[in-house]
């Protein structure tokens, strides 16, 4: 088999230690194969790199073991190009596994070009995903501590969720302070409601009689002061993301003209796959890279399994969450291909297949820089003209309407 790489080198990364195989030819022309390992200290990495220049190596082959592979990545980036590949495409022969046999195959693979590197954005990318991602975590932990307190409640008779809509909103927490400085009259504390929920005053007197005691104060006054600090850190990752995004500006305003794509959605769609589509050569890439097309299971004839695989999984949780919201209008080609789907096919599988139209626009979108432009909801009949006028002129005619049709 051809050499594609001579001076190439791979690791098997761990947390503590990295062990490297570097392959290049000697004077007399054979190939050469050096296995040492390094710890994964900033002084051993720098150790690796320079172990790696000696004999020119102009590649680096691991797998993306956790987040094991960053420092690696860091260090190594400044000497020769890294190719970060999936593990589970390359695994060793079964019944050798040691890390100096992963290592040699990783090698080896990569000396002969048989290696795909994964997708690894630009350092401002990679920072920005980290935001997001830690973005999204806090949201999803405000979320947990909603939860809690609506257990709190229950556990003390009061039906403050059965009323008011958000058990954190401005009303319910005026009315959850009023409950923990010692407050216990369900009038009054139902005169604290505002807006709207002034209207249902009688059903908060009901809803706010219970026992709650000094022990369900103290729970919940300590969930309310965990929410405010998370609050208090989602709006400082918000305007972090917001700083980190200003050079990307119009790409993050040609994204937000997708239909169903917000804000948060479009922020995060920039930071997992970025804004250079050139990466991907078409928008099936894209969509393969997610995760978020059918799969391809064919044998002896027989389709199996189509089910769509794991992907990129935050950019995968911002399309679908965008497809949910383009899916409830019914003005727009997005909302027509869902209820096309879903009455077919299923809620479940119509939204993977609305999130894959998103993607698909997104690649158009940032390729082109040009705008999103809708099909319209009656896209599907016009492209069937034909076919629809049959069928609703027989649904007619079986009703007994006659129905002349010009010729």
């Amino acid at each position: 088999m051809r050499t594609l790489f001579e001076r190439c080198a791979a690791g098997d990364v761990h947390k503590q230690r990295i062990v490297v195989c570097r392959r290049y030819p000697s004077a007399q022309g054979e190939r050469v194969s050096e296995i040492r390992t390094f710890g994964t200290t900033t002084q051993e990495l720098e150790s690796l790199a320079e172990w790696l220049m000696e004999v020119g190596c102009t590649h680096f082959a691991m797998e993306s073991t956790g987040v094991y592979w960053r420092p690696v990545f860091n260090v190594v980036e400044s000497v020769c190009e890294v190719v970060l590949v999936n593990a589970y495409h390359v695994k060793v022969v079964p019944g050798r596994k040691t890390d100096v046999k992963d290592c040699e195959w990783l090698a080896d693979l990569l000396e002969h070009g048989l290696l795909k590197s994964s997708f690894i954005p630009p350092q401002p990318f990679r920072e920005l995903r980290e935001l997001t991602r830690y973005r999204k975590t806090l949201i999803r932990e405000r979320a947990s501590e909603a939860n809690r307190i609506q257990k709190v409640l229950e556990t003390a008779n009061i039906k403050l969720a059965s009323v008011a809509r958000d058990v954190l909103g401005a009303s319910s927490r005026a009315m959850l302070k009023a409950l923990i400085a010692g407050e216990r009259d369900a009038g009054v504390l139902a005169e604290l409601a505002r807006g709207t929920l002034r209207n249902k005053r009688e059903q908060l007197g009901s809803a706010l009689s219970g026992r709650f005691s000094e022990h369900h104060g103290f729970l919940i006054g300590q969930i309310l002061s965990h929410v405010e600090e998370l609050d208090r850190h989602i709006a400082e990752c918000d305007a972090r993301i917001e700083a980190c995004l200003r050079p990307f500006v119009a790409e993050l305003t040609l994204t937000r003209t997708i239909t169903g794509v917000g804000e948060r959605n479009g922020q995060v769609l920039l930071a997992e796959a970025g804004v250079n589509m050139a990466r991907f050569p078409t928008a099936s890439h894209l969509a393969s890279w997610v995760g978020i097309c059918p799969g391809n299971n064919e044998s002896a004839g027989k389709h199996k399994s189509g089910r769509i695989r794991k992907g990129n999984v935050w950019c995968k949780a911002a399309l679908v969450e965008a497809a949910w919201c383009a899916a409830s209008r019914r003005d727009t080609y997005l909302g027509a291909l869902f209820r096309r789907l879903s009455r077919r096919r299923g809620p479940k599988r119509a939204i993977v297949a609305v999130a894959h139209a998103i993607a698909v626009a997104l690649w158009h979108v940032l390729s082109k820089k040009q705008p999103y432009r809708d099909l319209g909801p009656d896209h599907f009949d016009r492209i069937d003209r034909e076919r629809l006028i049959r069928l609703h002129t027989h649904a007619l005619r079986r009703l007994g309407v006659p129905v002349p049709i010009a010729a």
